[in-house]
C-alpha cells in the first residue's frame, strides 16, 4: 500500500514535543531554538514531510499563482512578453499559469473562469483582436482578483494597462519614407475594432500632416491579421492607378505575407515597393532582403512592468489606484 504522507503531528509524536513547536520550527520561528529546529527539521527529512500547501494558501489567502491570458503563446513577441513575466513570477515565488485564447473571446472568457475558479491571485492579460465585452473586468474586482493589461489593452478608464505608444514609431517611419522620395504611402491595418489599428491610423494620419504628406482614405486598408486577409488587403493597394510606393503593415506577419506576394508579382522589394512594419520579430535577420525597418514594442519591457504592477497590487491589496504605462515605440532600420 502507497505509504501517507508525514504530518507535523507524527514528527512531533516521534520527538515527544508539540505540535505548535514542531509547526514552528518548520517556519524558522525566533522563539524555538536551534538545536530544536534542527532536530524537527531532520525528522521532517527523515519522513519525507511535505508541507499542506492547501493549508498553507488558506491561511494566507493566496495560491502564490498568477495567470497570464495571450492571444498565441508562440508568437516572438509574447516569448519575449512570457519570459520577463516568469522572471518576476520567480522573484516573487509565484507559479505562472498560461492560456491562450487564439482572439477567440469566447475561449478567452473561458479561460478567465478557469483562474478565477482556481483562485489566481492575479492576472496579466493581452486582449484578443475579437474582444468586445469587457464585463469580466467588473467581474475580477468583486472577486478581489486584480488585473493588468498589457500591449493590446482597453480603451476604458479605472484598469491597470500598459502598453506602447504606437506614434512614436509611426512618425519615424513616414519621415523616413518621406526623407527618401516616397509620397503616396499606405498603411495596411488590422481589424477596425482593434484598439491597436485605431492607434496605428490616428498616428499614420498625423505622421503624414507632420511631413506635409496629404492624407487619402484610400491608402488605408484593414486586415483581419489572416493570411487571405493580408493578401486580400494587399492587392487592393497594387490595384490603385496611383498605387502606393511605401506601405507601412500592422506587423510583422502581416509584412511576410505581403512580400511574399508583392515577390510573386514581380515586383522587387526596396525598388518598387517599400515596407515598414510593427514588432521588430527576430526573424528578419535570417532574411536576405528585409524590409527597410520594423517598429520595435518592447514586448519585454511592458511585461517586466505589467507584472511589476501585478504583485504590487497583490502585496498592498489595495485596487482603488490604476496605473499607466507607456512606453515609446522606435524605428529600427534594417539593412
Amino acid at each position: 500500500m502507497k505509504k501517507k504522507p508525514a504530518t507535523i503531528k507524527e514528527i512531533a509524536r516521534k520527538l515527544k514535543i508539540s505540535a505548535s513547536t514542531v509547526s514552528r520550527a518548520l517556519n524558522n520561528h525566533p522563539s524555538i531554538g536551534l538545536v530544536t529546529t534542527m532536530r524537527v527539521k531532520k525528522m521532517a527529512e527523515e519522513l519525507h514531510y511535505e508541507p499542506n500547501q492547501t493549508a498553507i494558501f488558506f491561511k494566507q489567502r493566496r495560491t502564490f499563482t498568477i495567470g497570464v491570458i495571450l492571444p498565441s503563446l508562440s508568437e516572438p513577441f509574447f516569448s519575449s512578453a512570457i519570459s520577463e513575466i516568469e522572471n518576476v513570477a520567480g522573484e516573487e515565488n509565484y507559479t505562472v499559469l498560461m492560456g491562450q485564447s487564439h482572439d477567440d473571446a469566447a475561449r478567452e472568457l473561458q479561460i478567465i473562469h478557469t483562474f478565477k475558479k482556481h483562485r489566481v491571485d492575479g492576472i496579466l492579460m493581452s486582449l484578443g483582436k475579437n474582444t468586445e465585452d469587457l464585463g469580466f473586468v467588473t467581474m475580477l474586482k468583486e472577486s478581489e482578483i486584480p488585473i493588468v493589461f498589457f500591449d493590446c489593452v482597453p480603451r476604458i478608464e479605472g484598469v491597470n494597462k500598459v502598453y506602447s505608444d504606437l506614434s512614436s514609431g509611426m512618425q519615424e517611419a513616414i519621415k523616413s519614407f518621406a526623407a527618401i522620395g516616397h509620397k503616396n504611402i499606405a498603411l495596411i491595418n488590422g481589424p477596425e475594432s482593434l484598439l491597436a489599428s485605431q492607434e496605428r491610423a490616428e498616428a499614420y494620419k498625423d505622421a503624414l500632416l507632420q511631413e506635409k504628406l496629404s492624407f487619402d482614405v484610400k491608402y488605408v486598408v484593414n486586415t483581419d491579421l489572416t493570411e487571405a486577409g493580408n493578401i486580400e488587403a494587399i492587392e487592393r493597394l497594387l490595384m490603385l492607378p496611383d498605387r502606393p510606393s511605401a506601405i507601412v503593415s500592422f506587423n510583422d506577419f502581416v509584412t511576410l505575407d505581403v512580400i511574399k506576394y508583392v515577390r510573386q508579382k514581380g515586383l522587387v522589394q526596396k525598388r518598387d515597393i517599400f515596407f515598414i512594419s510593427y514588432a521588430n520579430y527576430p526573424l528578419w535577420k535570417y532574411m536576405e532582403n528585409p524590409p527597410m525597418g520594423s517598429i520595435e514594442q518592447y514586448p519585454d519591457k511592458q511585461a517586466r512592468r505589467a507584472a511589476e504592477i501585478l504583485f504590487k497590487q497583490i502585496g498592498t491589496k489595495d485596487d482603488s489606484k490604476t496605473e499607466t504605462v507607456i512606453f515609446d515605440s522606435k524605428l529600427v532600420l534594417k539593412n
